[in-house]
């Protein structure tokens, strides 16, 4: 079984989180040194409260840097938010990042929410009609290197990925969804499909996933397509590492490294080949001290 970090981008000058690009490389390189399989992150601009504002680095140039600087672990936005980007531009920047990285990318992407879209300028209307004509392009784009489409909101010529990286058939794409219809796009374009838990006892995770799952599979079983192919993937929220305490008010995954590495080995009775843990320490020591759960993870 695969086991992923899940890195923050947002914060803000004085806040209790206050990312800079150091921070979030010297992340990167912990979870490689620690054996993680995948390093995972945001793509949001903005997180706007009631009394402060969050801001957020922009997460294709992070990928940019993190791909140039790792040499084993894979990496990507856990979701990228579609409509940020036109999708050809997407799909290019995806196949770029595939070869800067030697084939490590992996485009995590989904419909997106639009909690700063129009502060932003980014159109919040029609999501899931947007993104199904969005992934039609970058799924045909990665994977045959040429497309021309009509639609109601994209209109491509003859676009072509002359250069394409290593994975000829373009990066893993990894769709999060969870109604029947975004689960249809999933079964029909996915290498992939990615979803969440948040402090969920492991005997609540069959009750709350269950329905999920089972609407993957009924989406793959229409399109005729085997729901084995689409590889699962899991953001859990949280995990705390061992020897650290876990917060107040919280009930994250906690214990010894043998309890945390059941628990999430324990997901792929679910048909969860991946986990990605989001830790409640977010240093590099919390990292470090994950790293006899991964080899636990490693072994189960």
């Amino acid at each position: 079984m695969r086991i992923g970090l899940i890195a923050q981008l947002h914060g803000r000058p004085g806040g209790q989180i206050e990312p800079s690009w150091q921070s979030v490389s010297d992340l990167a390189k912990a979870a490689e040194d620690s054996g993680f399989d995948m390093f995972v992150f945001e793509d949001v601009l903005m997180y706007r409260g009631e009394n402060h504002t969050d801001g957020c680095w922009e997460s294709m140039v992070v990928a940019g840097a993190i791909a140039a600087t790792t040499t084993s672990i894979d990496f990507g936005q856990s979701v990228v938010n579609s409509p940020y980007r036109q999708p050809t531009l997407l799909a290019s920047q995806a196949t770029t990042l595939d070869e800067i990285s030697g084939g490590r990318y992996v485009l995590g992407i989904g419909a997106g929410n639009s909690d700063d879209y129009e502060e932003f300028g980014f159109p919040p209307d029609h999501r899931f009609s947007r993104f199904e004509e969005a992934i039609e392009i970058i799924h045909k784009l990665l994977k045959s290197g040429r497309i021309r489409f009509s639609g109601e909101f994209y209109e491509v010529g003859d676009a072509e990925l002359v250069l394409r990286g290593p994975n000829k058939r373009g990066p893993t794409i990894n769709i999060a969804a969870s109604g029947p219809k975004m689960m249809r796009l999933v079964a029909h374009y996915g290498d992939a499909w990615n979803w969440w838990s948040f402090d969920e006892a492991l005997s609540d995770l069959p009750k709350s996933l269950g329905p999920v799952i089972a609407r993957l599979e009924k989406a793959c079983e229409e399109v005729g397509r085997d729901p084995d192919e689409v590889e699962r993937t899991l953001d859990v929220y949280s995990v705390t590492p061992p020897g650290f305490e876990p917060p107040d008010g919280r009930q994250p995954v906690s214990g010894t490294a043998s309890e945390i590495s059941e628990y999430l080995a324990s997901l792929q009775a679910l048909g969860f080949s991946e986990v990605r843990c989001d830790l409640t320490d977010k240093s590099t020591a919390a990292v470090a001290a994950m790293g006899e759960v991964v080899e636990l993870v490693h072994e189960l």
